[in-house]
């Protein structure tokens, strides 16, 4: 006689209750959908960005449609300006010189601003640049959304991280046509259609991971490369990936941004058709 516990049906999960939980899921995306579409084009979103100027390509401190003089020194930029530029620092109208360190806070409370344009400053493996957001951009005012897929549930699949011993540093392209390192915290793995696949992922401050990869639809029916986040794995190293939520990088709206391509390995021979895949045209 078999000893295995006979299974109680009733505990199974009704057909309704699956429902709901399905319904509550693309519920839940579209909402997520309606929230990144909305942040794109917000005032000081991707979108408004009108240009990347770094400092080692304009030494006599003139950056051609931005006011002021921008000077590097060492650890930190000094701008200066006069009335004329129309700049305020810390909401206050500058009339001299400033010393800026790079900006880490939203865009909308960066320091530097003249005329609702905000003058964000960025530093990158030591060099500096300078990076014009303006809400009456070309781009943000021909925006007409993101083409995306809708929700499937099979595009939700267990993964597994695997961190590395030590960060790994590795060089690769970037949009802007250099080479910069992309520092990499272990391997993210996980199931499509039955086959194993695995991404190279970073780890972030608040534990939540971050790809980049492309798949057999970038370039054609996707953008050419995406981003993936996923919430912070568990002890175990089990996490849930959610291709669903796949994104398209900055890049992808306007061609000011830096967003690093793919590392080795992380091009997927398999077709992703889920997320985000470009820019809804006009």
């Amino acid at each position: 006689m078999s000893t295995e516990p006979q299974r109680d049906a009733s505990q199974d999960p009704s057909p309704d209750l699956s429902r709901d939980a399905s319904q509550a899921a693309r519920q839940d995306w579209r909402h997520w959908h309606e929230q990144r579409v909305a942040a794109v084009a917000s005032s000081y979103g991707p979108l408004s960005l009108t240009g990347t100027y770094w400092l080692s390509d304009h030494p006599e401190g003139r950056i051609p449609a931005v006011p002021g003089l921008w000077r590097e020194e060492g650890d930190e930029v000094v701008l200066t300006a006069g009335a004329e530029d129309a700049i305020t620092v810390d909401g206050k109208p500058l009339i001299g010189s400033v010393r800026l360190t790079a900006d880490h806070a939203p865009i909308h409370e960066s320091r530097a601003e003249s005329a609702g344009r905000r003058l964000v400053v960025l530093r990158r493996e030591g060099h500096w640049a300078v990076r014009d957001f303006d809400p009456e951009s070309a781009a943000r005012r021909s925006f007409r959304g993101i083409e995306a897929t809708p929700y499937d549930e099979r595009w939700v699949v267990p993964g597994t991280f695997r961190p590395y011993e030590e960060v790994r540093s590795v060089r690769v392209e970037n949009a802007d046509g250099r080479e910069r390192g992309l520092g990499l915290s272990g391997e993210l793995s996980f199931e499509i259609r039955g086959v194993e696949h695995s991404l190279q992922v970073a780890v972030e401050e608040d534990g939540t991971l971050w790809a980049v990869f492309a798949d057999a639809t970038s370039g054609r029916d996707s953008y050419r490369f995406r981003f993936l986040r996923t919430a912070p794995p568990a002890a175990d190293g089990s996490v849930t990936v959610d291709f669903n939520r796949a994104l398209l990088p900055p890049c992808a709206f306007v061609d000011h941004f830096i967003c690093p391509f793919p590392p080795p390995g992380n091009t997927l021979d398999t077709a992703v058709p889920a997320g985000e895949r470009r820019v809804a045209e006009g």
